[in-house]
Protein backbone atom coordinates (compact mmCIF):
# COMPACT_ATOMS: atom_id res chain seq x y z
CA UNK A 1 0.00 0.00 0.00
CA UNK A 2 1.15 3.55 -0.77
CA UNK A 3 0.41 6.15 1.89
CA UNK A 4 -0.46 9.64 0.62
CA UNK A 5 0.13 12.68 2.86
CA UNK A 6 -0.38 16.37 2.07
CA UNK A 7 -0.48 19.65 3.99
CA UNK A 8 -1.88 22.23 1.55
CA UNK A 9 -4.75 22.56 -0.89
CA UNK A 10 -2.41 22.24 -3.88
CA UNK A 11 -0.83 19.15 -2.36
CA UNK A 12 -4.23 17.66 -1.62
CA UNK A 13 -5.31 18.19 -5.23
CA UNK A 14 -2.27 16.30 -6.54
CA UNK A 15 -2.71 13.69 -3.82
CA UNK A 16 -6.31 13.13 -4.88
CA UNK A 17 -5.21 12.67 -8.50
CA UNK A 18 -2.94 9.83 -7.41
CA UNK A 19 -5.65 8.34 -5.22
CA UNK A 20 -8.13 8.41 -8.11
CA UNK A 21 -5.63 6.86 -10.53
CA UNK A 22 -4.51 4.13 -8.09
CA UNK A 23 -7.55 3.37 -5.92
CA UNK A 24 -6.36 -0.13 -5.06
CA UNK A 25 -2.75 0.90 -4.35
CA UNK A 26 -3.15 4.00 -2.20
CA UNK A 27 -4.51 5.18 1.13
CA UNK A 28 -4.97 8.85 2.05
CA UNK A 29 -3.80 9.85 5.54
CA UNK A 30 -5.60 12.86 6.99
CA UNK A 31 -5.00 14.84 10.17
CA UNK A 32 -1.85 16.50 11.48
CA UNK A 33 1.04 15.93 9.09
CA UNK A 34 3.40 14.50 11.71
CA UNK A 35 0.87 11.95 12.87
CA UNK A 36 -0.02 11.06 9.29
CA UNK A 37 3.61 10.47 8.31
CA UNK A 38 4.28 8.32 11.37
CA UNK A 39 1.17 6.22 10.79
CA UNK A 40 1.86 5.73 7.09
CA UNK A 41 5.52 4.91 7.75
CA UNK A 42 4.47 2.09 10.08
CA UNK A 43 1.61 0.75 7.94
CA UNK A 44 2.65 1.17 4.28
CA UNK A 45 5.31 -0.19 1.96
CA UNK A 46 5.72 3.22 0.30
CA UNK A 47 4.83 6.85 0.95
CA UNK A 48 4.22 9.83 -1.33
CA UNK A 49 4.49 13.06 0.65
CA UNK A 50 3.31 16.31 -0.93
CA UNK A 51 5.65 18.22 1.36
CA UNK A 52 9.07 19.85 1.36
CA UNK A 53 11.91 17.34 1.48
CA UNK A 54 13.39 19.01 4.56
CA UNK A 55 10.13 18.59 6.45
CA UNK A 56 9.89 14.93 5.48
CA UNK A 57 13.53 14.30 6.47
CA UNK A 58 12.86 15.69 9.95
CA UNK A 59 9.66 13.67 10.31
CA UNK A 60 11.02 10.29 9.22
CA UNK A 61 14.52 10.53 10.74
CA UNK A 62 13.44 9.16 14.16
CA UNK A 63 11.56 6.34 12.42
CA UNK A 64 14.40 4.86 10.37
CA UNK A 65 15.12 1.20 11.14
CA UNK A 66 17.41 0.11 8.29
CA UNK A 67 17.68 -0.16 4.54
CA UNK A 68 15.89 -3.50 4.36
CA UNK A 69 12.98 -2.45 6.57
CA UNK A 70 12.23 1.18 5.74
CA UNK A 71 9.50 2.00 3.22
CA UNK A 72 10.24 3.88 0.02
CA UNK A 73 9.51 7.60 0.33
CA UNK A 74 8.85 10.04 -2.53
CA UNK A 75 8.39 13.80 -2.08
CA UNK A 76 6.41 15.97 -4.50
CA UNK A 77 6.91 19.73 -4.28
CA UNK A 78 4.10 22.26 -3.90
CA UNK A 79 4.20 23.18 -7.58
CA UNK A 80 4.07 19.57 -8.74
CA UNK A 81 7.31 20.03 -10.68
CA UNK A 82 9.43 17.27 -9.17
CA UNK A 83 8.93 13.79 -7.72
CA UNK A 84 11.98 13.17 -5.52
CA UNK A 85 13.04 9.68 -4.50
CA UNK A 86 14.04 10.46 -0.92
CA UNK A 87 14.36 7.13 0.89
CA UNK A 88 14.48 3.47 -0.10
CA UNK A 89 15.36 4.05 -3.75
CA UNK A 90 16.10 0.39 -4.45
CA UNK A 91 14.92 -1.73 -1.53
CA UNK A 92 11.81 0.37 -1.00
CA UNK A 93 11.08 0.89 -4.68
CA UNK A 94 11.11 4.68 -4.38
CA UNK A 95 13.07 5.22 -7.59
CA UNK A 96 10.48 3.45 -9.71
CA UNK A 97 7.66 5.04 -7.72
CA UNK A 98 9.12 8.51 -8.43
CA UNK A 99 9.05 7.71 -12.14
CA UNK A 100 5.45 6.48 -11.96
CA UNK A 101 4.31 9.50 -9.96
CA UNK A 102 6.17 11.81 -12.33
CA UNK A 103 4.51 10.27 -15.37
CA UNK A 104 1.05 10.53 -13.83
CA UNK A 105 1.39 14.09 -12.48
CA UNK A 106 3.61 15.50 -15.21
CA UNK A 107 6.47 15.97 -12.70
CA UNK A 108 10.17 15.40 -13.32
CA UNK A 109 11.40 12.30 -11.41
CA UNK A 110 14.52 13.06 -9.38
CA UNK A 111 16.61 9.95 -8.67
CA UNK A 112 20.01 10.41 -7.05
CA UNK A 113 20.94 6.77 -6.46
CA UNK A 114 24.40 6.47 -8.01
CA UNK A 115 23.72 3.38 -10.13
CA UNK A 116 20.50 4.83 -11.53
CA UNK A 117 22.20 8.12 -12.30
CA UNK A 118 24.64 6.41 -14.68
CA UNK A 119 22.22 3.81 -16.03
CA UNK A 120 23.44 0.78 -14.08
CA UNK A 121 20.94 -1.63 -12.52
CA UNK A 122 21.19 -1.70 -8.74
CA UNK A 123 22.37 -5.06 -7.45
CA UNK A 124 19.70 -4.84 -4.77
CA UNK A 125 17.04 -3.96 -7.33
CA UNK A 126 17.24 -7.02 -9.60
CA UNK A 127 14.36 -8.80 -7.92
CA UNK A 128 16.69 -11.48 -6.53
CA UNK A 129 17.76 -12.08 -2.91
CA UNK A 130 21.21 -10.53 -2.50
CA UNK A 131 23.93 -11.09 0.09
CA UNK A 132 27.44 -9.79 0.65
CA UNK A 133 29.27 -6.57 -0.13
CA UNK A 134 26.56 -4.81 -2.15
CA UNK A 135 27.95 -1.34 -1.49
CA UNK A 136 31.55 -2.30 -2.34
CA UNK A 137 30.76 -4.14 -5.54
CA UNK A 138 28.33 -1.43 -6.64
CA UNK A 139 31.00 1.17 -6.04
CA UNK A 140 33.46 -0.88 -8.10
CA UNK A 141 30.98 -0.99 -10.99
CA UNK A 142 30.49 2.77 -10.74
CA UNK A 143 34.24 3.42 -10.65
CA UNK A 144 34.85 1.24 -13.69
CA UNK A 145 36.87 -1.34 -11.76
CA UNK A 146 36.98 -4.91 -13.05
CA UNK A 147 34.06 -6.94 -11.70
CA UNK A 148 33.64 -10.61 -12.62
CA UNK A 149 30.31 -12.36 -13.06
CA UNK A 150 30.35 -16.01 -11.96
CA UNK A 151 27.05 -17.44 -13.13
CA UNK A 152 26.72 -20.97 -11.75
CA UNK A 153 23.09 -20.98 -12.90
CA UNK A 154 21.94 -19.49 -16.22
CA UNK A 155 19.53 -16.65 -15.51
CA UNK A 156 18.30 -13.68 -17.60
CA UNK A 157 20.01 -10.77 -15.81
CA UNK A 158 19.99 -7.17 -17.06
CA UNK A 159 23.24 -5.85 -18.53
CA UNK A 160 26.19 -5.50 -16.17
CA UNK A 161 29.60 -4.11 -17.20
CA UNK A 162 31.61 -7.13 -16.09
CA UNK A 163 35.07 -8.38 -17.02
CA UNK A 164 36.61 -11.82 -17.43
CA UNK A 165 38.82 -11.28 -14.39
CA UNK A 166 38.50 -8.79 -11.57
CA UNK A 167 39.09 -8.21 -7.89
CA UNK A 168 35.33 -7.92 -7.26
CA UNK A 169 32.80 -10.66 -7.98
CA UNK A 170 29.09 -11.04 -8.60
CA UNK A 171 28.19 -14.68 -8.00
CA UNK A 172 24.88 -16.04 -9.26
CA UNK A 173 24.21 -19.31 -7.47
CA UNK A 174 21.60 -21.37 -5.64
CA UNK A 175 24.32 -23.09 -3.62
CA UNK A 176 24.53 -22.60 0.14
CA UNK A 177 27.67 -20.46 0.13
CA UNK A 178 28.80 -17.44 2.08
CA UNK A 179 29.74 -14.31 0.20
CA UNK A 180 33.48 -13.80 0.20
CA UNK A 181 35.23 -10.47 0.65
CA UNK A 182 34.44 -8.09 -2.25
CA UNK A 183 31.69 -10.43 -3.43
CA UNK A 184 27.95 -10.21 -3.91
CA UNK A 185 25.86 -13.38 -4.06
CA UNK A 186 22.62 -13.29 -6.06
CA UNK A 187 20.08 -16.05 -5.47
CA UNK A 188 18.06 -16.98 -8.57
CA UNK A 189 14.69 -18.70 -7.94
CA UNK A 190 15.88 -21.91 -9.56
CA UNK A 191 14.80 -24.58 -7.06
CA UNK A 192 11.45 -26.36 -6.93
CA UNK A 193 10.63 -28.44 -3.89
CA UNK A 194 8.08 -31.18 -4.44
CA UNK A 195 6.20 -32.08 -1.25
CA UNK A 196 3.73 -34.72 -0.17
CA UNK A 197 2.07 -35.06 3.20
CA UNK A 198 -0.31 -37.24 5.12
CA UNK A 199 -3.48 -35.58 6.36
CA UNK A 200 -2.72 -33.40 9.35
CA UNK A 201 1.06 -33.31 8.85
CA UNK A 202 2.31 -30.45 11.06
CA UNK A 203 3.98 -27.49 9.39
CA UNK A 204 7.06 -27.88 11.60
CA UNK A 205 7.62 -31.38 10.25
CA UNK A 206 7.16 -30.28 6.63
CA UNK A 207 9.48 -27.28 7.03
CA UNK A 208 12.05 -29.28 8.93
CA UNK A 209 12.14 -31.94 6.20
CA UNK A 210 12.50 -29.33 3.45
CA UNK A 211 15.15 -27.30 5.26
CA UNK A 212 17.19 -30.40 6.14
CA UNK A 213 17.05 -31.60 2.53
CA UNK A 214 18.25 -28.25 1.20
CA UNK A 215 21.00 -27.85 3.80
CA UNK A 216 22.40 -31.34 3.37
CA UNK A 217 22.44 -30.89 -0.41
CA UNK A 218 24.26 -27.56 -0.03
CA UNK A 219 21.36 -25.56 -1.47
CA UNK A 220 20.02 -22.18 -0.38
CA UNK A 221 16.42 -21.79 0.76
CA UNK A 222 16.54 -18.29 -0.73
CA UNK A 223 16.54 -19.89 -4.20
CA UNK A 224 13.33 -21.88 -3.67
CA UNK A 225 10.81 -20.65 -6.25
CA UNK A 226 7.82 -22.76 -5.21
CA UNK A 227 6.52 -25.77 -3.36
CA UNK A 228 4.71 -28.24 -5.62
CA UNK A 229 2.27 -31.00 -4.78
CA UNK A 230 -0.80 -32.89 -5.97
CA UNK A 231 -4.04 -30.90 -6.18
CA UNK A 232 -5.68 -33.20 -3.63
CA UNK A 233 -3.34 -31.59 -1.08
CA UNK A 234 -3.96 -27.99 -2.17
CA UNK A 235 -5.66 -27.16 1.12
CA UNK A 236 -3.47 -29.25 3.46
CA UNK A 237 -2.71 -26.79 6.30
CA UNK A 238 0.85 -27.95 6.88
CA UNK A 239 1.78 -27.49 3.22
CA UNK A 240 -0.05 -24.17 2.89
CA UNK A 241 1.65 -22.75 5.96
CA UNK A 242 5.08 -24.10 4.94
CA UNK A 243 4.80 -22.27 1.62
CA UNK A 244 3.71 -19.10 3.40
CA UNK A 245 6.67 -19.19 5.77
CA UNK A 246 9.07 -19.78 2.90
CA UNK A 247 7.46 -16.91 1.01
CA UNK A 248 6.71 -18.96 -2.10
CA UNK A 249 3.54 -20.19 -3.84
CA UNK A 250 2.11 -23.66 -3.39
CA UNK A 251 1.64 -24.99 -6.94
CA UNK A 252 -0.55 -28.04 -7.53
CA UNK A 253 -1.01 -30.57 -10.34
CA UNK A 254 -3.59 -33.24 -11.01
CA UNK A 255 -2.89 -36.86 -10.16
CA UNK A 256 -3.06 -37.70 -13.86
CA UNK A 257 -0.36 -35.17 -14.71
CA UNK A 258 1.92 -36.48 -11.96
CA UNK A 259 1.33 -40.12 -12.86
CA UNK A 260 2.70 -39.42 -16.34
CA UNK A 261 6.07 -38.24 -14.97
CA UNK A 262 8.88 -40.82 -14.95
CA UNK A 263 10.41 -40.81 -11.46
CA UNK A 264 13.20 -42.87 -9.87
CA UNK A 265 11.28 -43.75 -6.69
CA UNK A 266 7.59 -44.54 -7.32
CA UNK A 267 5.50 -45.91 -4.46
CA UNK A 268 2.24 -47.74 -3.97
CA UNK A 269 1.24 -45.60 -0.97
CA UNK A 270 0.54 -42.32 -2.82
CA UNK A 271 -0.98 -44.31 -5.69
CA UNK A 272 -3.56 -45.70 -3.31
CA UNK A 273 -4.08 -42.40 -1.47
CA UNK A 274 -4.21 -39.79 -4.28
CA UNK A 275 -3.99 -41.72 -7.57
CA UNK A 276 -0.33 -41.24 -8.54
CA UNK A 277 2.77 -43.34 -7.72
CA UNK A 278 4.74 -40.18 -6.91
CA UNK A 279 3.91 -36.79 -5.47
CA UNK A 280 7.15 -35.18 -4.30
CA UNK A 281 9.44 -36.22 -7.16
CA UNK A 282 6.78 -36.00 -9.86
CA UNK A 283 5.54 -32.53 -8.89
CA UNK A 284 9.10 -31.22 -8.73
CA UNK A 285 10.04 -32.75 -12.09
CA UNK A 286 6.83 -32.11 -14.02
CA UNK A 287 8.07 -28.94 -15.71
CA UNK A 288 11.56 -30.31 -16.28
CA UNK A 289 14.89 -29.87 -14.57
CA UNK A 290 17.59 -31.78 -12.73
CA UNK A 291 16.69 -33.90 -9.70
CA UNK A 292 19.17 -32.77 -7.03
CA UNK A 293 17.52 -34.40 -4.01
CA UNK A 294 15.57 -37.65 -4.57
CA UNK A 295 12.55 -38.33 -2.41
CA UNK A 296 13.16 -38.00 1.31
CA UNK A 297 10.69 -39.05 3.97
CA UNK A 298 9.74 -38.14 7.48
CA UNK A 299 6.97 -39.68 9.52
CA UNK A 300 4.19 -37.76 7.71
CA UNK A 301 5.81 -35.96 4.78
CA UNK A 302 8.00 -36.39 1.70
CA UNK A 303 10.05 -33.94 -0.34
CA UNK A 304 12.32 -33.80 -3.40
CA UNK A 305 14.31 -30.92 -4.89
CA UNK A 306 14.77 -30.08 -8.57
CA UNK A 307 16.81 -27.34 -10.22
CA UNK A 308 14.98 -25.87 -13.17
CA UNK A 309 17.11 -24.15 -15.78
CA UNK A 310 16.66 -20.42 -16.06
CA UNK A 311 14.33 -19.58 -18.92
CA UNK A 312 15.74 -17.07 -21.32
CA UNK A 313 13.65 -14.06 -22.22
CA UNK A 314 13.10 -12.69 -25.70
CA UNK A 315 11.42 -9.29 -26.01
CA UNK A 316 10.43 -8.42 -29.58
CA UNK A 317 10.38 -4.64 -29.48
CA UNK A 318 8.77 -2.20 -31.92
CA UNK A 319 10.67 1.09 -32.01
CA UNK A 320 7.92 3.10 -33.68
CA UNK A 321 8.28 5.14 -36.89
CA UNK A 322 11.40 7.02 -35.78
CA UNK A 323 10.54 9.94 -33.50
CA UNK A 324 11.81 9.40 -29.96
CA UNK A 325 8.54 10.54 -28.39
CA UNK A 326 6.71 7.77 -30.30
CA UNK A 327 8.89 5.11 -28.66
CA UNK A 328 6.68 3.65 -25.93
CA UNK A 329 7.71 3.57 -22.23
CA UNK A 330 7.39 -0.22 -22.32
CA UNK A 331 9.81 -0.40 -25.24
CA UNK A 332 12.31 1.77 -23.35
CA UNK A 333 12.01 -0.47 -20.29
CA UNK A 334 12.68 -3.61 -22.35
CA UNK A 335 15.72 -2.01 -24.00
CA UNK A 336 17.16 -1.25 -20.56
CA UNK A 337 16.33 -4.71 -19.25
CA UNK A 338 18.01 -6.66 -22.06
CA UNK A 339 21.61 -7.81 -21.66
CA UNK A 340 21.74 -8.63 -25.39
CA UNK A 341 20.35 -6.43 -28.17
CA UNK A 342 19.85 -7.82 -31.69
CA UNK A 343 18.88 -5.57 -34.57
CA UNK A 344 19.46 -3.89 -37.90
CA UNK A 345 22.42 -1.53 -37.61
CA UNK A 346 20.47 1.61 -38.51
CA UNK A 347 17.79 0.81 -35.92
CA UNK A 348 20.44 0.14 -33.26
CA UNK A 349 21.84 3.62 -33.94
CA UNK A 350 18.43 5.14 -33.18
CA UNK A 351 18.33 3.83 -29.61
CA UNK A 352 21.97 3.21 -28.71
CA UNK A 353 21.90 6.00 -26.11
CA UNK A 354 19.06 4.28 -24.24
CA UNK A 355 21.02 1.07 -23.58
CA UNK A 356 22.58 0.36 -20.24
CA UNK A 357 26.36 -0.02 -19.90
CA UNK A 358 27.36 -3.61 -20.53
CA UNK A 359 24.65 -4.36 -23.11
CA UNK A 360 26.05 -6.67 -25.78
CA UNK A 361 25.00 -5.46 -29.23
CA UNK A 362 24.66 -7.86 -32.15
CA UNK A 363 23.89 -5.76 -35.24
CA UNK A 364 23.76 -6.59 -38.93
CA UNK A 365 22.76 -5.00 -42.21
CA UNK A 366 19.81 -5.19 -44.54
CA UNK A 367 18.68 -8.59 -45.76
CA UNK A 368 19.74 -10.53 -42.65
CA UNK A 369 16.31 -10.75 -41.00
CA UNK A 370 16.25 -14.53 -40.60
CA UNK A 371 19.81 -14.57 -39.28
CA UNK A 372 18.92 -11.93 -36.68
CA UNK A 373 15.86 -13.92 -35.64
CA UNK A 374 17.92 -17.09 -35.18
CA UNK A 375 20.60 -15.23 -33.25
CA UNK A 376 18.07 -13.67 -30.87
CA UNK A 377 16.41 -17.02 -30.14
CA UNK A 378 19.78 -18.74 -29.61
CA UNK A 379 20.83 -16.05 -27.13
CA UNK A 380 17.56 -16.43 -25.24
CA UNK A 381 17.96 -20.20 -25.16
CA UNK A 382 21.30 -19.64 -23.47
CA UNK A 383 19.38 -18.11 -20.56
CA UNK A 384 19.88 -14.45 -21.42
CA UNK A 385 17.54 -11.46 -21.53
CA UNK A 386 17.36 -10.48 -25.20
CA UNK A 387 15.71 -7.62 -27.06
CA UNK A 388 15.12 -8.04 -30.80
CA UNK A 389 14.22 -4.71 -32.33
CA UNK A 390 12.31 -3.67 -35.43
CA UNK A 391 10.93 -0.41 -36.72
CA UNK A 392 7.28 0.53 -36.33
CA UNK A 393 5.53 -2.43 -34.78
CA UNK A 394 7.76 -5.50 -34.74
CA UNK A 395 4.79 -7.67 -35.64
CA UNK A 396 3.98 -5.76 -38.86
CA UNK A 397 6.35 -6.64 -41.74
CA UNK A 398 9.12 -6.85 -39.16
CA UNK A 399 11.02 -9.19 -36.84
CA UNK A 400 8.31 -10.82 -34.72
CA UNK A 401 7.22 -13.28 -37.40
CA UNK A 402 10.66 -14.79 -38.20
CA UNK A 403 11.60 -14.80 -34.51
CA UNK A 404 8.49 -16.67 -33.40
CA UNK A 405 8.92 -19.12 -36.25
CA UNK A 406 12.30 -20.02 -34.67
CA UNK A 407 11.24 -19.94 -31.02
CA UNK A 408 9.80 -22.87 -29.11
CA UNK A 409 8.29 -23.11 -25.64
CA UNK A 410 11.67 -23.32 -23.92
CA UNK A 411 11.97 -19.52 -23.69
CA UNK A 412 9.69 -16.72 -22.57
CA UNK A 413 8.64 -14.38 -25.39
CA UNK A 414 7.26 -10.89 -24.82
CA UNK A 415 5.83 -8.75 -27.59
CA UNK A 416 6.17 -4.97 -27.22
CA UNK A 417 3.86 -3.12 -29.64
CA UNK A 418 5.00 -0.04 -31.48
CA UNK A 419 3.45 2.69 -33.62
CA UNK A 420 3.54 1.21 -37.10
CA UNK A 421 4.06 3.21 -40.32
CA UNK A 422 0.42 3.03 -41.42
CA UNK A 423 -0.71 4.63 -38.16
CA UNK A 424 2.01 7.27 -38.18
CA UNK A 425 1.21 8.19 -41.79
CA UNK A 426 -2.52 8.13 -41.09
CA UNK A 427 -2.16 10.60 -38.23
CA UNK A 428 -0.24 12.97 -40.51
CA UNK A 429 -2.77 12.68 -43.34
CA UNK A 430 -5.85 13.08 -41.14
CA UNK A 431 -8.12 10.07 -40.63
CA UNK A 432 -7.80 7.83 -43.69
CA UNK A 433 -8.18 4.63 -41.64
CA UNK A 434 -11.51 5.61 -40.11
CA UNK A 435 -13.26 2.55 -41.56
CA UNK A 436 -12.15 -0.94 -42.59
CA UNK A 437 -8.66 -0.98 -44.03
CA UNK A 438 -5.87 -3.32 -45.04
CA UNK A 439 -2.08 -3.13 -45.30
CA UNK A 440 -0.34 -4.81 -48.25
CA UNK A 441 3.38 -5.03 -48.89
CA UNK A 442 4.29 -4.72 -52.57
CA UNK A 443 7.67 -6.39 -52.08
CA UNK A 444 7.79 -9.70 -53.93
CA UNK A 445 11.09 -10.80 -52.39
CA UNK A 446 9.29 -13.25 -50.07
CA UNK A 447 5.80 -13.37 -51.59
CA UNK A 448 5.05 -14.22 -55.23
CA UNK A 449 3.57 -11.32 -57.17
CA UNK A 450 0.58 -13.44 -58.14
CA UNK A 451 -0.37 -13.68 -54.46
CA UNK A 452 0.14 -9.96 -53.88
CA UNK A 453 -1.96 -9.05 -56.92
CA UNK A 454 -4.76 -11.34 -55.77
CA UNK A 455 -4.81 -9.55 -52.41
CA UNK A 456 -4.82 -6.10 -54.02
CA UNK A 457 -7.72 -7.12 -56.25
CA UNK A 458 -9.66 -8.49 -53.27
CA UNK A 459 -9.10 -5.24 -51.34
CA UNK A 460 -10.24 -3.25 -54.39
CA UNK A 461 -13.41 -5.29 -54.79
CA UNK A 462 -14.14 -5.08 -51.05
CA UNK A 463 -13.79 -1.28 -51.10
CA UNK A 464 -11.16 -1.28 -48.35
CA UNK A 465 -8.79 1.59 -47.68
CA UNK A 466 -5.36 0.25 -48.67
CA UNK A 467 -1.97 1.17 -47.19
CA UNK A 468 0.95 0.03 -49.34
CA UNK A 469 4.19 -0.81 -47.56
CA UNK A 470 7.45 -1.24 -49.53
CA UNK A 471 5.78 0.40 -52.54
CA UNK A 472 8.74 0.97 -54.84
CA UNK A 473 12.50 0.50 -55.03
CA UNK A 474 15.16 0.78 -57.72
CA UNK A 475 14.74 -2.85 -58.67
CA UNK A 476 10.94 -2.92 -58.26
CA UNK A 477 9.46 -0.03 -60.19
CA UNK A 478 6.40 -1.60 -61.85
CA UNK A 479 4.48 -3.11 -58.91
CA UNK A 480 3.02 0.15 -57.59
CA UNK A 481 1.64 1.29 -60.97
CA UNK A 482 0.10 -2.16 -61.42
CA UNK A 483 -1.50 -2.09 -57.97
CA UNK A 484 -2.90 1.40 -58.57
CA UNK A 485 -4.38 0.30 -61.90
CA UNK A 486 -6.20 -2.55 -60.17
CA UNK A 487 -7.66 -0.16 -57.60
CA UNK A 488 -8.65 2.23 -60.41
CA UNK A 489 -10.92 -0.46 -61.83
CA UNK A 490 -13.16 -0.04 -58.76
CA UNK A 491 -12.60 3.57 -57.64
CA UNK A 492 -13.02 7.02 -59.11
CA UNK A 493 -10.00 8.85 -60.55
CA UNK A 494 -10.44 11.50 -57.85
CA UNK A 495 -10.11 9.01 -54.98
CA UNK A 496 -7.81 10.65 -52.38
CA UNK A 497 -4.32 9.16 -52.01
CA UNK A 498 -1.95 10.11 -49.19
CA UNK A 499 1.80 9.86 -49.64
CA UNK A 500 4.00 10.12 -46.53
CA UNK A 501 7.76 9.75 -46.50
CA UNK A 502 9.80 9.24 -43.31
CA UNK A 503 6.82 9.72 -41.04
CA UNK A 504 7.75 11.39 -37.72
CA UNK A 505 11.41 11.85 -38.70
CA UNK A 506 13.17 15.18 -39.22
CA UNK A 507 12.89 14.95 -43.01
CA UNK A 508 9.22 13.97 -42.95
CA UNK A 509 7.17 14.95 -45.99
CA UNK A 510 3.51 14.39 -46.80
CA UNK A 511 1.18 15.25 -49.61
CA UNK A 512 -2.38 14.54 -50.65
CA UNK A 513 -3.09 13.65 -54.27
CA UNK A 514 -5.51 11.48 -56.23
CA UNK A 515 -5.52 8.03 -57.75
CA UNK A 516 -4.82 9.31 -61.28
CA UNK A 517 -2.52 12.18 -60.31
CA UNK A 518 -0.07 10.13 -58.23
CA UNK A 519 3.30 9.77 -59.96
CA UNK A 520 4.82 6.45 -58.83
CA UNK A 521 8.29 7.76 -59.64
CA UNK A 522 8.03 10.06 -56.59
CA UNK A 523 7.65 7.09 -54.24
CA UNK A 524 10.44 5.02 -52.65
CA UNK A 525 10.95 2.44 -49.89
CA UNK A 526 10.78 5.08 -47.16
CA UNK A 527 7.26 6.00 -48.29
CA UNK A 528 3.83 4.80 -47.23
CA UNK A 529 1.01 5.16 -49.77
CA UNK A 530 -2.58 5.17 -48.49
CA UNK A 531 -5.40 4.88 -51.04
CA UNK A 532 -8.89 5.80 -49.87
CA UNK A 533 -12.10 3.86 -50.46
CA UNK A 534 -15.16 5.16 -52.34
CA UNK A 535 -16.27 7.13 -49.26
CA UNK A 536 -12.92 8.78 -48.48
CA UNK A 537 -12.88 12.56 -48.95
CA UNK A 538 -10.49 15.47 -48.73
CA UNK A 539 -11.77 17.90 -46.09
CA UNK A 540 -9.84 21.08 -45.33
CA UNK A 541 -6.71 19.55 -46.78
CA UNK A 542 -7.03 16.35 -44.75
CA UNK A 543 -7.80 12.82 -45.86
CA UNK A 544 -10.88 11.50 -44.06
CA UNK A 545 -12.66 8.15 -44.27
CA UNK A 546 -16.01 8.21 -42.42
CA UNK A 547 -16.83 5.53 -39.90
CA UNK A 548 -19.93 4.74 -41.96
CA UNK A 549 -20.76 4.95 -45.65
CA UNK A 550 -23.24 7.79 -45.21
CA UNK A 551 -22.03 11.34 -44.88
CA UNK A 552 -24.04 13.48 -42.51
CA UNK A 553 -25.97 15.97 -44.61
CA UNK A 554 -25.75 19.58 -43.60
CA UNK A 555 -29.12 20.88 -42.34
CA UNK A 556 -30.80 23.29 -44.71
Amino acid sequence: MIGLISATAAGAAARDRLAAAWPDRTRVYEGPVGDAVRAAFAQCEQLVCFLATGAVVRLVAPLLAGKAADPGVVCVDEGGRFAVSLLGGHAGGANELAREVGELLGAEPVVTTATDAVGLPGLDALGLPVEGDVAGVSRALLDGEAVTLRAEVAWPLPPLPVAAEGSYTIRLTDRLVQAAEREVVLRPPSLVVGVGASKGAPVEEVLGLVEDALREAGLSAASVAELATVDAKAGEPGLVEAARRLGVPLVTYSAGELAAVDVPNPSDAPLAAVGTPSVAEASALLRGGELLVPKRKSAMATCAVVRRPGRGRLAVVGLGPGARDLLTPRAKAELRRASVLVGLDQYVDQIRDLLRPGTRILESGLGAEEERARTAVEEARAGRAVALIGSGDAGVYAMASPALAEASDDIDVVGVPGVTAALAAGAILGAPLGHDHVSISLSDLHTPWEVIERRVRAAAEADLVVTFYNPRSRGRDWQLPRALSILAEHRAPTTPVGVVRNASRPDESARLTTLTALDPATVDMMTVVTVGNTATREIAGRMVTPRGYRWQEEPE
